[in-house]
């Protein structure tokens, strides 16, 4: 099938607005004190900023794949961006902090439905040899919007209001939401399928818990009911929610996305990537700040090299996979990554900005070698019918594994430095706790490798209808 200008132009909608949305993720950490003080709240209420807006956008992405298979292409993109501008409005405007959370729920609610929306519009305009091109265009949001928040916040706060933050976001949201709704067509056919109460009342429940305990795992004790409680009530509903749609005729989530090997392989390597990337990214400004002593802002541009790099590379990484497959990729970028974080297991008081911003640089570049095309391999080896599924299986399981990823590696640091505060100092016991669970990212780059390794190469693997030709359908299929 022949990309047309008009594909092209939903593609950089569909990326305009997914890019805001990531962008949001890490938008607010710096400019928390700043909110504190201007609404007096504690520190436990402002983190609600960041964590509410995890806990919204992890349960909303499991009820994609319904509703992507429920309405209209056009429809759906409409509504998930409007309630993210009407909630960017809200949170600029907010009098009062309650209403600045709703915004942030609203804005979360929205990305939750655009990032699973985004991989399947692309998978559907594409064709399979030309997919890896356009899910690395696609890693410029993911990536690199994530990285740029911290830095670009920072600038705003220190400079302005934090209002900024939302006031800059608007006009751009707005924007995306006039383009859409002249631009933006309608792919695949929509279906009658039934609202399954149970299915989403056990999804929203189980991933709320499992999400909750795992942030609450990163500032306290797991042997508490808000950690380990959350997290065992979590998993049991889970536990329970997959057992009712492997019964379910048309399951609200259908889990024989698994029965593809390629697509279980790049879920399982993607674990242990999120693992060691997410838990990683926080290591870094923790022991810029609180070892080092320097500032949030120097913070954020130490991060800003290895983002644009990651920027860079998506797309590079996109084309390699479209001329080579996943496999080799997959597995050279991850020993990169493991190398490169491996140095960061031996810092020191007074390492260098230079070292680590180099360090850094190079475990950025492994990174933008790998996300894209594990996503894209993953969800290629599904046959079309399977792909709303299996984007929101997949981005599901990756917000948890970076959840998991941060929990896991923060309490490794925290255990370490307690251990060694009365022997080194607090400082210098921080910095050890650092040392290793950087070490411990390095082995779960590793353990992805080897997964990686796993991958069936492209040519033993079936091949199943590329796309179908976007069309605004006003019949539906009906489905019991």
């Amino acid at each position: 099938m022949n990309i047309t200008r008009r594909d092209r132009n939903i593609l950089l909608i569909v990326m305009i607005g997914n890019f805001l949305g990531f962008l949001n993720q890490t938008l607010m950490n710096v400019a928390l004190p700043s909110i504190m003080r201007e609404f007096s709240i504690s520190a436990s209420q402002g983190q609600w900023l960041a964590n509410g807006y995890m806990l919204i956008n992890g349960v909303m992405i499991p009820l994609t794949a319904f509703l992507m298979n429920r309405f209209k292409t056009k429809h759906l993109y409409l509504t998930a961006m409007t309630m993210f501008t009407v909630g960017t409005i809200l949170g600029g405007l907010a009098p009062q902090f309650w209403i600045l959370i709703m915004g942030r729920m609203f804005q979360a609610a929205g990305t939750g439905i655009l990032i699973p929306l985004m991989n399947v519009i692309t998978m559907r305009i594409f064709p399979i040899d030309r997919r890896g091109r356009a899910m690395g265009f696609i890693g410029l949001a993911m990536n690199f919007a994530p990285a740029i928040g911290p830095t670009l916040s920072g600038y705003i706060v220190t400079n302005f209001s934090w209002r900024y933050l939302f006031y800059m976001v608007t006009p751009l949201a707005i924007l995306d939401v006039i383009l859409a709704a002249f631009l933006l067509q309608n792919y695949g056919e929509t279906t009658k399928q039934r609202f399954d109460i149970v299915s989403i009342s056990l999804s929203i429940l189980g991933m709320g818990s499992l999400l909750a305990g795992l942030s609450n795992a990163g500032d306290g004790d797991w042997l508490t009911w808000s950690v380990i409680g959350l997290i065992f009530i979590g998993a049991a509903i889970i536990f329970a929610f997959i057992r009712l749609q492997l019964k379910r005729p048309v399951p609200l989530l259908n889990f024989d996305v698994f029965k593809y090997r390629n697509f279980t392989l790049g879920v399982v390597t993607n674990i242990f990537v999120m693992m060691a990337l997410y838990g990683g990214t926080l290591l870094l400004p923790l022991f810029i700040q609180n070892v080092q002593n320097q500032s949030a802002q120097i913070s954020g541009l130490v991060l800003l090299p290895g983002a644009i790099i990651t920027a860079i590379m998506s797309p590079i990484s996109g084309n390699l996979y479209d001329r080579y497959g996943a496999k080799y990729l997959s597995f050279s970028g991850l020993l990169v990554l493991a190398v490169s974080t491996f140095l960061f297991a031996n810092l020191k008081q007074n390492t260098s900005i230079p070292y680590i911003i180099i360090s850094q640089s190079v475990r950025s570049l492994a990174i933008g070698l790998v996300t894209m095309p594990l996503q894209t391999e993953a969800l290629n080896a599904l046959p079309r019918e399977l792909i709303p599924h299996g984007s929101a299986m997949y981005t599901t399981i990756r917000q948890v594994s970076g959840s998991v990823g941060t929990a896991s590696l923060i309490t490794v640091m925290s255990l370490v430095a307690r251990t060694n505060t009365m022997r080194l100092g607090a400082r210098l016991a921080q910095l050890h706790g650092i040392n290793i669970a950087y070490a411990v990212c390095g082995v779960l780059a590793i353990v992805g490798a080897f997964c990686a390794l796993k991958l069936t190469p492209r040519n033993k693997q079936p091949r199943f209808p590329d796309t179908v030709e976007h069309k605004d359908l006003h019949a539906s299929t009906p489905v019991d």
